[in-house]
């Protein structure tokens, strides 16, 4: 990492500032050693040191932080942070961003890039459900986004009063359902499913070679679902986490 703003430092965090949580990651150069998530952080931070209830305990408190985010409020508590780096969709090696994109969407995308190849299609699962399609030109393509499963299930216990909260399960319910927390849990499941695979059957026709990677919290468990809906689909697809971990390496490499 000798090009690249970490070479000062051999170790260095990453931290993507989510909707719902922080998620963080640990470096050694370019090896990504280890990764977790906490919740946000409630007040400024008003030390010289991260504070150690957000770390784990073999991590120092004093290392370079990388900072992404989608919650500006989040991102303004951290800037007292002297060892701080704010990451901007400027960034990204990427051609085509949009300026309101998300920077979790692009990072993503640039880490499934260069990690699997381009063209790539990147779905993310996470507080918001993400498609972003780049070619092989890694230029953007576009994508699309909807609330993500749990966001779901959430809106229609809060806005509707005579329905129950209901958890994301294990295995896809029968599609006809005959009570109601499986007919919620049917009507949401089945349309986010059937709604995924025609962007990827679109997808495909576009971009025969792509790349298929699943990303964000619910990334095993949608992928989990397709292999049981739609198994030959599941087949083309990948799963990986960190995703947006590797974008950030990546355009700190650029």
């Amino acid at each position: 990492m000798n090009n690249s703003p970490t070479s000062k430092s051999p170790d260095w965090l990453a931290l993507m500032i989510g909707n719902s949580r922080l998620h963080w990651a640990y470096f050694q150069e370019d090896k990504l050693q280890t990764t977790w998530d906490t919740n946000h952080l409630s007040n400024p931070l008003i030390t010289s040191r991260l504070p150690s209830d957000f770390l784990l305990t073999t991590i120092p408190n004093n290392l370079p932080l990388y900072i992404a985010s989608v919650v500006p409020s989040q991102t303004k508590l951290w800037q007292n942070y002297p060892n701080t780096k704010i990451i901007t969709l400027e960034q990204i090696p990427l051609k085509n961003i949009y300026p309101t994109m998300g920077i979790d969407r692009a990072l993503a995308i640039l880490g499934a890039g260069e990690i699997y190849g381009f063209p790539c299609l990147v779905i993310d699962a996470g507080t918001a459900l993400t498609l972003t399609g780049v070619d092989s030109d890694r230029s953007l393509i576009g994508g699309a986004i909807l609330p993500g499963l749990k966001l779901q299930f959430q809106s229609l216990a809060t806005k509707a009063a005579a329905l129950p909260n209901v958890n994301l399960p294990d295995s896809l319910p029968l599609r006809w359902s005959i009570n109601t927390p499986d007919a919620i849990t049917s009507g949401i499941l089945y349309t986010i499913l059937g709604g995924i695979k025609t962007f990827i059957d679109d997808w495909l026709k576009k971009y025969p070679s792509s790349q298929i990677i699943l990303t964000g919290g619910d990334s095993q468990l949608l992928l989990s679902y397709f292999k049981q809906e739609y198994f030959k689909t599941s087949e083309k697809l990948k799963q990986n986490k960190n995703l947006i971990f590797w974008g950030i390496l990546f355009s700190l490499l650029s």
